[in-house]
């Protein structure tokens, strides 16, 4: 592994940390298309980099969402009873969600991921949020939202805030708890989609060295020691700078790393 490739995979990290404290994003949205060209550039067969990219992204979100659910934990902001509704669907939709990924080529994983990257960012742009209609569902309601939630959050590797977020607002649920219990929700997502990644990527071909599944581990190892060193000062900044403004910021850049990684993907 090089100086360059090891210090790229520290700066991500550390960038895409702070973005998941400070506007309740898991990272994937912006490790997966940098990955992608990070590991195009070392050589990586192009049958498995999306699914690598994808892959590592969730293992790291592993490590951030931690971090970033004990910070929301200290400001009290995490529903502890919806998360404990919500984690068996979100564990059984993780495993579905990875055994999905397995059986997509890289092209439909690329495009797949591109259009909800459009709509992340759209929704960032405009400020949408949904009107509070209706109240948390019971127990077999909250399974079938985590089935959901946690088989899409793996297909595009993020913390499933974009998804959850929405629908705990539309619950009722105050911004502030929906982001921290969001953030805690995260956890079992990343881990539950980190062990599918792991399982169902055992002995594919063109794999490279040092890789659990479509995990790689260098890279995973790096970009988790910046993320969770910096989600806690993303969670600390977000009730301090304006977030509207950065998350439409953030939109445009979220814009510029799916088209250059469609590019890479072309190239």
């Amino acid at each position: 592994m090089s100086v360059e490739f090891a210090l790229l995979c520290l700066l991500l990290g550390a960038f895409s940390g702070f973005f998941a404290g400070l506007l309740g994003l898991g990272g994937g949205a912006v490790m997966v298309p940098l990955l992608v060209a990070l590991f195009a550039g070392r050589g990586f067969s192009s049958e498995v980099v999306m699914h690598l990219a994808l892959g590592t992204a969730m293992a790291t979100i592993v490590f951030t969402s931690f971090s970033s659910m004990r910070s929301h934990a200290r400001h009290q902001a995490v529903l502890w009873p919806v998360v404990a509704r919500i984690t068996p669907g979100i564990l059984l939709g993780t495993l579905l969600g990875t055994w999905v990924v397995k059986l997509m080529p890289t092209w439909w994983l690329a495009a797949l991921f591109t259009v909800f990257i459009l709509y992340i960012a759209l929704q960032m742009i405009l400020g949408f949020r949904p009107r509070p209609g209706r109240e948390l569902p019971g127990l077999v309601g909250m399974t079938s939202v985590g089935v959901g939630i946690g088989a899409f959050s793996c297909l595009v590797a993020i913390g499933g805030g974009s998804l959850s977020v929405p629908f705990m607002v539309w619950c009722n649920v105050r911004m502030q708890q929906a982001i921290g219990t969001s953030s805690a929700i995260g956890f079992p997502i990343a881990l539950g989609g980190a062990l599918g990644y792991g399982l169902n990527g055992y002995g594919a071909a063109h794999l490279p060295p040092y890789s659990l599944g479509f995990i790689y581990l260098p890279a995973m190892a790096l970009l988790a020691m910046t993320s969770m060193t910096v989600a806690p000062l993303g969670v600390s900044l977000a009730h301090r700078l304006p977030v509207l403004r950065l998350r439409q910021i953030f939109a445009a850049v979220l814009l510029l790393l799916a088209g250059k990684m469609i590019w890479t993907l072309l190239d």
